[in-house]
């Protein structure tokens, strides 16, 4: 595969399938990885000039290290390695579930950093690599809600500057920190329009500026080590909970 390729980890859905999207587009050939949504990622593929689809449970950090070290073997120019896939479970700071605590942790934090090492050890590229590790805006405006989610994303944008000092040359590393985008957990639609505008702008962000902003970070020259918001200003505000709640309970951005 002589083509600039990408892996996009959770790329068969919402903002990780905008991103495939972007770069396939482009004439990268996407690598879609998935779990559970073979179908989705096998249509996403069939629109795309380049892709194919990698499956593989992130619970799994053996399982997953060994997808990147067969995809360095056969990638000739591997450029980027974006980390979006991540679960999103309900707990609180006052009690902290040990199993959803555990699945936080290993899928949104510890296999992305192994992935990211051994990307960095295995991979080849004609034009420098690039790790992109997608967190949150929570990692500058926390709140309790979605305790063990937020304590994840925290401990992953943690490796970002770390990992970035360590790199060789030429490779650079990112942390991308999307806001409230698509509905998740249990929101309706409706309630989503509502949360997803609680920011500075008082607007939506859309799935589509985040995979611009992925492109950027890709093929740009931003120094290593820093994190790029696309939120609608959302991180600098203090939120007490989640934008799903303040929706809920009426309250509105200041």
């Amino acid at each position: 595969m002589s083509l600039p390729s990408i892996l996009v980890t959770g790329g068969a859905q919402r903002i990780g399938a905008a991103i495939s999207r972007r770069f396939g587009a482009a004439g990268w050939h996407v690598v879609i990885h998935c779990n559970r949504s073979i179908s989705a990622a096998e249509a996403l593929a069939a629109e795309l000039p380049s892709a194919e689809v990698v499956r593989c449970d992130l619970a799994d950090d053996a399982a997953a290290v060994s997808m990147i070290e067969e995809l360095a073997e056969r990638l000739r120019d591997w450029r980027a390695l974006i980390n979006s896939a991540s679960v999103f479970r309900p707990d609180a700071a006052h009690t902290l579930d040990i199993g959803i605590g555990w699945e936080a942790m290993q899928v949104n934090a510890n296999t992305p950093t192994l992935m990211a090492q051994t990307y960095l050890q295995k991979a080849r590229s004609t034009a420098g690599r690039r790790v992109i590790q997608v967190t949150d805006q929570k990692t500058a405006n926390p709140n309790p809600d979605f305790f063990s989610y937020t304590m994840s994303k925290h401990a992953l944008a943690a490796t970002v500057p770390m990992l970035a000092m360590a790199a060789e040359s030429g490779d650079r590393i990112y942390a991308l920190a999307p806001g409230a985008i698509l509905a998740s957990h249990d929101q309706a639609e409706d309630e989503a329009d509502v949360s997803h505008r609680l920011n500075l702008l008082k607007r939506r962000t859309s799935p589509s500026e985040v995979a611009e902003a992925a492109w950027f970070l890709a093929n740009g020259t931003l120094e290593s080590g820093q994190t790029l918001f696309v939120d609608s200003g959302q991180h600098l505000l203090a939120q007490l909970r989640d934008v799903i709640y303040l929706a809920r309970e009426g309250e509105l951005a200041s």
